[in-house]
């Protein structure tokens, strides 16, 4: 929630900046595309990233899964492992 919060407020602050400041409606334009592509672009990327998380997080999981199998299975006493 925080988060969320903090969000809003920050995108606020910068919306009403933008408004206030003392530019022509061109200018004033620009920044508010600027600030529209730059929280868009953040939102790509943090989603970009939370998905190569995950995408590596899932393959330790099968890796260190498929090393405990060999570990129980492997039995040190066994002729056939010498």
């Amino acid at each position: 929630m925080q988060a969320v919060l903090s969000f809003g407020l920050s995108l606020l602050a910068v919306a009403l900046g933008v408004a206030y400041l003392p530019l022509g409606p061109w200018e004033r334009g620009f920044l508010a595309l600027g600030v529209l592509f730059l929280v868009s672009s953040t939102f790509t990327l943090a989603k970009c990233v939370r998905d190569r998380q995950e995408l590596q997080e899932v393959t330790t999981r099968v890796d260190k899964a498929r090393i405990d199998k060999l570990i129980t299975e492997h039995d040190p006493f066994d002729p056939k492992n010498l």
